[in-house]
């Protein structure tokens, strides 16, 4: 079977710009057997005028904007507890500095599915393009995959841009669409509970991504309805089930069977 599939926190700006509460979140998401922390690079001086500045957020995302220190930090916190650094960047200013940090990986967020400059410059940087395709058109993916980059350095991440997601706008349909079109394809799921990501790996994506957090009472609509640790620990044990019952033992009577095939087979046939 391939490489065991990938499990991404979305911590994002659930941690308001607090690190200790961040290093709570980090902690907690690599005790659940995380494989990457995510989090979501911004400049508040680049956000356009939108119902945000008069409902709330504006001052949600002023808190939450990650400095390049805060970065660091992050980095430094994600290796302290054995897991990975992954950060969305919506503003193709913003790559160079993230990749200054770290050229691992990045990822791409549905709203900058359209970012055809992101994407191209985002492919020559990173080694590993995680690229969200929510609240995109079918003929803006294929757009994507007929343009002049590395297409294998890209998982394209399943994803319906709905918070929280309605069981039924899950669609894997069109993931099993998007695979059939490209290998390598993730799902990022908004689902206020496990079955979609349980499913998902039923499927046989490479990445599981969940918002994440440590207290459903924290301030802001993602922490409401984001994964606590105990769910997440139970998408990674379903994983490393998933990969165990994958492992390919042929075609012939297993070791385990041998028994039951020497000894028991026709012995009700004493006649």
């Amino acid at each position: 079977m391939k490489k065991k599939c990938e499990l991404i926190a979305e911590i994002g700006w659930n941690h308001m710009g607090d690190m200790n509460l961040a290093e709570k979140m980090i902690k907690e998401a690599s005790l659940a057997g995380v494989d990457y922390c995510k989090f979501q690079t911004w400049n508040v001086k680049n956000l356009k005028e939108g119902p945000w500045n008069t409902d709330g957020r504006l001052e949600i995302y002023k808190k939450a904007e990650l400095s390049d220190k805060k970065h660091y930090e992050l980095i430094k916190l994600c290796k302290k507890y054995n897991t990975k650094f992954l950060t969305s960047v919506f503003n193709i200013n913003d790559l160079e500095f993230v990749s200054s940090i770290s050229k691992d990986a990045i990822k791409i967020p549905s709203h900058e599915v359209y970012n055809i400059d992101l994407i191209k410059e985002s492919s020559k940087l990173f080694n590993k393009i995680f690229l969200s395709v929510g609240a995109c058109k079918w003929e803006e993916f294929e757009k994507i995959l007929n343009l002049d980059i590395d297409i294998n350095k890209f998982i394209f991440m399943h994803c319906v841009s709905s918070y929280p997601l309605a069981e039924e706008n899950v669609n894997f349909p069109k993931l099993i669409k998007i695979k059939n079109k490209h290998e390598n394809v993730g799902y990022s799921g908004h689902l206020k509970d496990i079955q979609d990501a349980i499913a998902a790996v039923s499927l046989g994506v490479v990445a599981v991504e969940k918002h994440f957090t440590i207290n459903n009472d924290l301030p802001g609509r993602d922490n409401k309805f984001a994964l606590m640790p105990n769910q997440i620990k139970e998408i990674k044990k379903y994983i490393d089930i998933f990969y165990k019952m994958n492992q390919d033992c042929g075609i012939d009577v297993q070791e385990c069977e041998m028994d039951i095939y020497k000894n028991y087979r026709g012995r009700w046939s004493k006649n």
